[in-house]
């Protein structure tokens, strides 16, 4: 991929991310959830041509536009390690996150994946987590990983690069009967 091509997909992620934030209301230590395809980012069939350069710019913003709102953030790895998380390990103490041996790699867990056990400070992976809100890049199916009522987010960024973009929200159960009272 071309710099400009970086340049845009760089400006559509902080631009998603920043949406969601908002929608969704997130809150300081809260979890985010990121799922991503970096093929289909590319303009490529998921699971066929990741790109490391694209995983970067990825990482970059989200971490960056996270770390400003104290969000902590989760990339779920691919299919062939079954959609396990890569946390930092201060997320997995705080949550209660048992952390599992497998190191992700762009083959086997995805470029975006492998970028973060690079990058997070001390990273580690947990297989599942309950995260506030999520954004799924490529259709990387996040929904496992989400609250257990999860809420669509239209955001006004439909794609980056290529790829499809999808977000949710959660919200607390409503429980009860014809006298329960929500609000």
């Amino acid at each position: 991929m071309d710099t400009l091509d970086l340049i845009q997909i760089s400006s559509q992620t902080r631009a998603a991310v920043s949406e969601l934030i908002t929608a969704a209301a997130l809150q300081p230590g809260q979890l985010l959830v990121v799922g991503c395809s970096t093929s289909e980012v590319k303009g490529a069939k998921i699971g066929s041509g990741g790109s490391e350069a694209v995983a970067e710019v990825l990482f970059d913003v989200l971490t960056e536009v996270c770390a400003a709102h104290q969000l902590r953030l989760a990339i779920q790895c691919c299919e062939h390690l079954n959609r396990a998380l890569v946390v930092e390990r201060q997320t997995s103490i705080e949550y209660r996150l048992e952390p599992v041996t497998v190191i992700p790699v762009p083959k086997a867990g995805g470029a975006l994946a492998a970028r973060a056990m690079q990058q997070f400070t001390d990273a580690v992976v947990v297989e599942e987590i309950a995260a506030h809100a999520g954004l799924d890049i490529g259709n990387t199916l996040i929904g496992m990983h989400l609250k257990k009522v999860a809420v669509p987010v239209r955001l006004t960024q439909n794609y980056i690069g290529q790829a499809c973009l999808t977000a949710a929200r959660t919200r607390p159960k409503l429980i009860g009967g014809n006298r329960a009272v929500y609000e």
